[in-house]
């Protein structure tokens, strides 16, 4: 009985330290996406720089996570409810990752978009959008800390929100490269600025169905909220035809 106990303690402290460094890896993740939408809106190409250089802190922190579960499942082989947890935040690492990649990839547009005349409108629709997915990220992260499923799954059904903003963007930016050729360099930079926040919001709706998995003990029933044409053959194909010019 005493080694039982023993062996249920160290568990739950390899959980514990897990979910510490989980939430350690949001913070900075969380970080890394104010910082690259501040140098976007103030068109700063030193922080955008830093962000580009934080990335890595974050990358070593997934491989810090996914060595520890690892050894985790293998010393511990968890069943149930405990081994829920260990692979809810390994997934959720991997997907904190992915959102620090495209932090960096923002840096790097901001770094190139430096010396263009951006158009007020297009500044304003992209941190419009920034914002909305700043709170996503910032939602998702909360009910990570709180177990709290019901604000996982407003931010799972406000995905479908974030997928309008970026086809209303997409349209506003391929008209505005349309009607001005000499746009398209600054233009298509953009595009990847707002495919890239996009994104940023379906891993943080990814990381809700996580969160939902790991308290509920079963996935999301129904297909996610989904709004976004910005990937469909037929809006490709007039994204092409209005860079031919």
């Amino acid at each position: 009985m005493a080694r039982a106990d023993h062996t249920t303690r160290a568990f739950d402290q390899d959980l514990r330290d897990l979910a510490q460094t989980i939430a350690e890896m949001g913070g900075l993740a969380e970080r890394q996406i104010t910082e690259a939408i501040e140098a976007f809106k103030t068109r700063d190409s030193g922080r955008a720089a830093r962000v580009i250089a934080a990335d890595a802190t974050i990358d070593l922190k997934q491989r810090a996570i996914e060595e520890r579960a690892i050894e985790i499942l293998a010393r511990r082989q968890p069943v149930a409810d405990d081994l829920r947890q260990v692979v809810g935040i390994l997934r959720i690492a991997n997907e904190l990752e992915r959102i620090g990649d495209l932090a960096k990839n923002i840096g790097k547009r901001v770094v190139f978009i430096d010396g263009f005349d951006i158009p007020r409108k297009s500044m304003r629709g992209i941190s419009h959008m920034a914002s909305f997915i700043q709170a996503q990220c910032r939602d998702v992260l909360d009910s990570l800390a709180r177990r709290d499923v019901i604000k996982a799954l407003d931010v799972w059904t406000r995905d479908a929100d974030a997928d309008r903003l970026c086809t209303s963007l997409f349209r506003e930016l391929l008209t505005d490269m349309t009607e001005d050729p000499a746009t398209v360099p600054s233009g298509a930079q953009l595009l990847f600025c707002t495919k890239n926040l996009e994104r940023m919001g379906d891993h943080a709706t990814n990381i809700a169905e996580v969160v939902h998995y790991m308290v509920e003990g079963q996935a999301l029933a129904g297909e996610r909220p989904k709004a976004d044409t910005t990937s469909t053959p037929a809006f490709r194909g007039r994204q092409e035809l209005s860079t031919v010019g």
